[in-house]
């Protein structure tokens, strides 16, 4: 069968009304993206739809640029302050500076994007560094069984520990031979490419590996734990 393109620009706008009108700015962002998601929708952007394309999951159409969403809080963060804590159940903690971070072996790797407002963009380049070197570095304990994420932004979200222990699982300072910039997550953000993107929180300055699961920012909102695009999982 042809492959057949549709080409559509859109783009959302935010009505606030009654209660939510009083909320302050950082909770109307919040309530929009909840609202994107669950109309599996999400941002300003082009839109490329592929017929039967096997490598789309259920829900998802494909773009061609990368839409922004995040909370309405880009944090700058200059280089020379930049610091990522590993920590929590683990043999080794380390903080790295931005230099040791660079230090680390490089890691480059090709994936798919899946957004859970229902966009997806293929073969994104990413070099970086590789959670399995991370986790050859802290050597967690037999009792680590999870992994929580915080961001400069206070973000959180969280992961099974055997879900971050996969081969293309990085942190990620260069998108497609470029700097990661500040609105995708710069400095650095996580990348899992088997779970909706939500779970690679952007801006990541701490990563604490515990025996519990913690859940993060949008999983206490209703979003799913587990988060696979392949199972159309988006909410608990």
């Amino acid at each position: 069968m042809a492959t057949h393109y549709l080409v559509v620009r859109k783009a959302l706008a935010t009505v606030v009304c009654g209660e939510e009108a009083t909320m302050d700015e950082s909770n109307r962002l919040t309530k929009t993206k909840e609202q994107w998601a669950k109309a599996r929708r999400g941002g300003e952007e082009r839109e490329v739809f592929y017929e039967g394309d096997a490598r789309l999951p259920p829900g998802q159409h494909l773009v061609e640029t990368w839409p922004v969403l995040d909370l309405g809080q880009k944090p700058n963060i200059p280089l020379s302050e930049w610091k990522l804590t590993i920590g929590g159940f683990v043999t080794t903690p380390v903080t790295w500076t931005w230099e040791q971070f660079l230090a680390q072996p490089q890691f480059k790797d090709v994936s798919d994007f899946h957004c859970v407002t229902s966009w997806s963009r293929f073969d994104n380049e990413w070099e970086g560094v590789s959670f399995k070197h991370i986790l050859s570095v802290v050597k967690p304990l037999s009792s680590a069984k999870f992994v929580l994420f915080k961001s400069f932004d206070d973000y959180t979200t969280n992961l099974p520990l055997d879900a971050c222990d996969d081969q293309d699982v990085l942190l990620t300072y260069k998108w497609n031979g470029r700097p990661l910039t500040k609105e995708h997550g710069g400095p650095v953000r996580v990348i899992v490419p088997k779970r909706y993107a939500w779970k690679g929180a952007k801006w990541v300055k701490e990563i604490t590996f515990s025996d519990k699961d913690e859940k993060g920012f949008w999983e206490v909102r209703g979003y799913s734990n587990s988060a696979f695009p392949w199972e159309n999982d988006r909410y608990g």
